[in-house]
């Protein structure tokens, strides 16, 4: 869809120029051909010409002349807000007017009309699911989970503001029963007393202990590994918990059901914070029995094949190995789940696609189940799609769960506020009251964190960095949240009133200039960062509107204008920048402080 007005007025008079010399083009195809220079003194805009040469067998040269000819010749420049219009080999330069620029962007965004535009045709979006952010039960939610949930609760918003609000479907799938919870459970009951059990029932960081039991039950497991009669007794225990939780009924099925809660109670704790909700909720439980049941009746009906007692499919011509999906004791794996919930959620919500935003370690997994639900014939095998990512690691290499090597998610969120407050807040404890202290702490704190785990490309290892990511100056989210505050700040400083009429022809220094067609750029980024799944490309542009914003403000005085109406026009413009910059936080879920 052709969005942006700037760009559609443009593509309108190019249209029209070639009609005048017989050549028909599509308006569309024009649109998207429009490029900016790298050099800005040089042109605003170009047109390359090489989408008719071919057709009209004449160089893109010769048609970038014959085209400014026809431009020059029947058309008022300033009908279209062109200032001038210059061939130069292959491509046609615009320069825009100021005016034009300013009405047509700044005035659009001053007004919020710009962030209503519709930015793609309705009927052209699929209706799209997004599973993200799947922690487990029993253990503890750390610093790299944080990586899927900005990833996933990103490209919600993202993807939303572009394609339609109810055209996205967010949801999470977090394990609550398997191994690791057998662990746990097997540790408290065997290792824990009744009385400390009951006592830890009762605190706040009950959610936060059960993982330190599933490590502590993992490290007790793999010594007693070494010991055969033992190892055995362990495992045929295991099994036991595993088939109470399946069946539903028993001692171990009463105390998962208590210790569940608790997690429960810690996820939604980090999902307030975090400001992230999901449509749906499916559990692992919820289709543990039921996906066992579909894998035996497929069995039955001569899909699926036996191999040591186990039952899956043969891959090995594909190179994708053997999908097991039940095991000689019966139990099902996480392949098992995946098939069960992938009809589901065509079922339930008549999605047209399916996102599964897991680490790329799940990539051989996610082959095995949509090449299983292919052989299956269930036709959206075709539609659904593994987001990969990569890990977040400390400084000093790989965290892990089961060795308990973590940085606790709400731990580090405190330690960073306390950072925030000390370094940057504690200079205004007199005059802020301590509330306003405690909320841009946290604010902050978010920042830092969100904009931390989505710069990276999805490809890209994460090296969390707690002093790194809380600087004011560097790419980081604290800095773009800080260059908002700053012109909160300037506002209230001359007394901005943003409904008083500007002269945007004033608005012609270079920086402006850049200012304003660097904002004019927003939407379209936004397309691009939801087409491409790329929540970084989102963050590279805010840091770049950061940037200029810094360069516009020191080349251009706002304070020691040459007049009244200048000083109008640029705070104009840096309101705009700010309410960008806001907008385009909030599309990465980052908040912004009115003042820092």
């Amino acid at each position: 869809m052709m969005h942006e007005k700037v760009r559609v007025r443009l593509s309108e008079l190019i249209v029209l120029a070639f009609k005048k010399i017989d050549i028909t083009v599509d308006a569309q195809a024009v649109y998207k051909t429009l490029v900016e220079p790298p050099n800005i003194e040089l042109a605003h805009l170009a047109f390359g010409c090489f989408i008719v040469s071919k057709e009209l067998k004449k160089s893109p040269a010769v048609v970038s002349t014959e085209l400014c000819q026809s431009i020059t010749a029947n058309f008022n420049l300033s009908d279209y807000g062109v200032q001038s219009v210059v061939a130069a080999g292959p491509y046609l330069n615009f320069k825009l007017s100021s005016e034009f620029l300013f009405q047509n962007v700044v005035s659009d965004i001053l007004d919020h009309s710009y962030f209503k535009r519709e930015l793609v045709e309705p009927d052209l979006v699929q209706k799209t699911m997004i599973e993200y952010s799947q922690p487990n039960t029993h253990k503890e939610l750390h610093v790299g989970h944080m990586r899927n949930l900005c990833l996933g609760d990103s490209l919600i918003r993202l993807m939303r503001r572009a394609y339609g609000q109810e055209k996205i479907i967010s949801t999470t799938f977090p394990g609550d029963v398997g191994t690791h919870v057998a662990k746990c459970l097997w540790y408290i009951k065997n290792h824990i007393s009744e009385y400390e059990f009951k006592q830890r029932s009762e605190a706040e960081d009950r959610g936060e202990w059960l993982g330190q039991m599933y490590s502590a039950g993992n490290l007790k497991l793999e010594d007693e590994a070494s010991i055969p009669e033992q190892f055995e007794q362990n495992k045929k225990e295991l099994t036991a918990i595993l088939k109470q939780l399946e069946m539903q009924s028993g001692e171990f099925f009463d105390l998962w059901k208590e210790t569940r809660q608790w997690s429960v109670d810690l996820m939604n704790k980090v999902y307030q914070w975090a400001d992230v909700s999901f449509d749906r909720w499916y559990w692992e439980s919820e289709v543990d029995a039921a996906s066992v049941e579909t894998v035996k009746k497929y069995y039955v009906e001569g899909k699926l094949q036996k191999s040591e007692g186990a039952i899956g499919l043969d891959f090995s011509e594909s190179n994708l190995g053997f999908c097991l999906l039940l095991k000689s004791d019966g139990t099902g794996l996480y392949a098992t789940k995946d098939l069960e919930l992938a009809r589901r959620k065509f079922e339930e919500f008549q999605i047209q696609k399916s996102i599964y935003v897991v680490d790329q370690r799940q990539a051989l997994h996610f082959k095995q189940v949509f090449k299983t639900l292919e052989h299956l014939g269930f036709e959206q095998a075709k539609d659904c799609f593994h987001l990969q990512y990569n890990f977040v690691e400390l400084p000093d290499g790989a965290m892990s769960s089961r060795k308990g090597n973590i940085v606790p998610l709400m731990h580090l969120v405190s330690s960073m506020q306390e950072h925030v407050k000390l370094e940057y807040l504690s200079r205004y404890e007199k005059e802020w009251s301590e509330v306003e202290i405690e909320n841009v702490a946290d604010v902050v704190a978010k920042g830092a964190i969100k904009y931390g785990m989505l710069k990276q490309d999805t490809n890209k290892k994460i090296v969390f960095d707690m002093a790194e990511w809380l600087k004011l100056d560097g790419e980081s989210g604290p800095f773009i949240q800080y260059s908002y505050a700053r012109i909160n700040s300037l506002l209230k400083k001359f007394s901005y009133d943003h409904s008083q009429q500007i002269n945007g022809s004033l608005l012609s220094h270079v920086a402006e200039i850049q200012m304003m067609q660097h904002l004019m750029n927003f939407n379209s980024q936004i397309l691009l960062s939801a087409e491409g799944y790329k929540p970084a490309s989102m963050c590279s542009y805010l840091y770049d509107t950061a940037k200029k914003f810094n360069t516009f403000y020191h080349e251009c005085s706002i304070g020691h204008a040459e007049n009244e109406e200048l000083k109008k026009a640029r705070l104009s413009l840096a309101y705009a920048t700010g309410l960008i910059l806001k907008e385009g936080l909030s599309l990465l879920g980052i908040p912004v402080p009115e003042r820092m």
